[in-house]
Formats: C-alpha cells, structure tokens, sequence
C-alpha cells in the first residue's frame, strides 16, 4: 500500500496542505459568495462576471483577449459572451480593421450590473488582503504576476 502522497513509484502526489491546493481554495472560497447570492441574485455565472471584468476593464477587446486574460478556455469565453449578449449586457460591434473580429463593451445594463457586483467584489476583496500589509500586498502581487506568466507560457515539447 503506497503512503499517502506517493505514488507506486515513489514519485509524490499531490496533497492538500501543499501550497497549490491552497491558491485553489483561496479561488473557491471567494468565489463561493458570488456564487451562492449574487450568481443567482443576478442571473449571471461566474465565467460571464468574469468576462464582464475584463470587458470593463478594456472597452473594444475581443473573445481570445478575454481568453487570454481570464486564462479560461475559447468555448468558456464563447458561451459567457453568448449568454451576456442574449441578456443585453454586452454591445457587440464589427472591427473596423478586422472584419473577422467582433469588438466588445457593456451596454447600460451591463454597466448598471457590473457595478452593482462590483461594490460587493471589493468588499471581499478588503477581506481577503485584510491581513497583509502594503508591502506584503506588494510583494504577492509581484510572485503571483510570475506565477500567471509561467504557466501562461507554454510548455516547450
């Protein structure tokens, strides 16, 4: 019978006092108010809040930038965009220089949305770095800026 956290060769597996587990609980559990209250307040999942973020954040971007930014896949992407559109929370326009790429802002309700999720999101956000002071604050952000471009670059094969 192998220990716990080995593997049959010996090789550790993963465990849930390990830090990566831990960044995954962090993601969970500020997470699970939206989901419980506002998703359902609201009648939006988190992928097409999160969407919304970066729609917010850059008026004009596209699909794969949201993509890029959330680091959730094409099809999640595609399915919020879908369902933000078909609620009247996002505008969708041509680009003018890319006749293939459609161009995305929030429509007055989604604006009215965005802010009113938005106030509760930085509220737990004050909880979450309640703990940490401006350096330390600092000083996370730097680590896990490298940690997103670490794994945002692929792997060479």
């Amino acid at each position: 019978m192998a220990r716990r956290g080995t593997g049959a060769a010996g090789a550790r597996l993963p465990h849930d006092g390990e830090l990566y587990f831990k960044l995954v609980r962090v993601v969970n559990l500020t997470a699970r108010p939206f989901v419980e209250t506002l998703a359902r307040r609201h009648r939006v999942s988190l992928n097409e809040w999160r969407a919304m973020i970066v729609v917010a954040s850059h008026p004009g971007c596209a699909a794969h930038e949201i993509a890029e930014i959330t680091g959730l896949d094409k099809m999640s992407v595609s399915r919020a965009i879908a369902a933000l559109d078909r609620h009247g929370r996002i505008v969708r326009r041509p680009d003018p220089q890319d006749a293939r790429r459609t161009l995305l802002e929030l429509s007055a309700a989604g604006k009215r949305l965005y802010e009113a999720i938005g106030t509760g999101g930085r509220a737990r956000e004050t909880q979450l770095f309640a703990g940490l002071d401006a350096a330390d604050k600092a000083r996370l952000e730097a680590l896990v800026d490298r940690m997103i471009a670490a794994v945002a670059t692929p792997p060479r094969t």
